[in-house]
């Protein structure tokens, strides 16, 4: 992580801590706490016993034994729907709709000269922080206001949980200018569970149609001649 400075009531170094929170908190990022609690401390974009809380969470997370607390991460984000950081995850779940979203998103962060690594996805909650960072305050506090009914999803089921991550949810959220309340959230079940394939003839699971619950239409197309001389060419 970069060492800068923002201008009075910019957010960027604290934007850029919390998106620093929400990656796999591996050796690199264990590096870097100390610098990631002073930018917090500094900047003070948010009140003083939120920064305290993040504060104990960098500090737990450069404690404990790297091992726990990377399982505990995968654990906590990527085995469930509720906690997931893919926001097109709540929005589209697996449907069309989501493929243009990603592409959408994807062009106004090059727009912006923000490009993803190798296996970052557009949605995931951390880029986002991470393009926010780059906006002025008014545009980025505009933009995570946008997505403030998810973010306070997330944050819920975090708090269901009683994982200290829901205080960079709740961060995210005050930065938004939103309040960092609770609302109710479904049980949730494992994502390798929800997508177990259905028995041979048992029925079509509807987790990630576009209707669940509806009925799915089946489409027969005759192999005419034609498709068949198609397929050989």
């Amino acid at each position: 992580m970069k060492t800068f400075f923002s201008p009075p009531g910019q957010t960027t170094k604290t934007l850029r801590v919390l998106s620093h929170l929400l990656r796999y908190p591996d050796a690199e990022f264990r590096q870097h706490v100390p610098e990631m609690i002073e930018a917090l401390t500094l900047e003070a974009a948010l009140p003083s016993t939120r920064v305290g809380e993040l504060a104990q969470l960098l500090l737990r997370l450069h404690q404990r034994d790297p091992l726990v607390t990377e399982a505990e991460f995968v654990e906590l984000f990527d085995r469930g729907r509720a906690t997931s950081l893919h926001l097109f995850e709540h929005v589209h779940g697996d449907s069309r709709d989501r493929g243009p979203a990603m592409i959408d998103l994807l062009q106004t962060y090059e727009k912006a000269g923000l490009y993803l690594e190798e296996g970052e996805l557009p949605d995931h909650l951390s880029v986002l922080l991470e393009y926010a960072s780059t906006q002025p305050p008014r545009q980025a506090r505009e933009l995570l206001g946008e997505t403030a009914h998810i973010l306070r999803a997330i944050f819920s089921a975090l708090l269901k949980r009683q994982s200290p991550y829901a205080s960079v949810l709740a961060a995210v959220l005050e930065l938004a200018g939103e309040k960092a309340e609770a609302v109710p959230v479904p049980d949730d079940a494992p994502l390798d569970e929800s997508w177990d394939e259905p028995p041979v003839f048992g029925g079509c699971s509807t987790e990630g149609q576009a209707r669940p619950g509806q009925p799915q239409p089946i489409r027969v197309v005759r192999n005419g001649p034609t498709q068949r001389q198609g397929a050989q060419a």
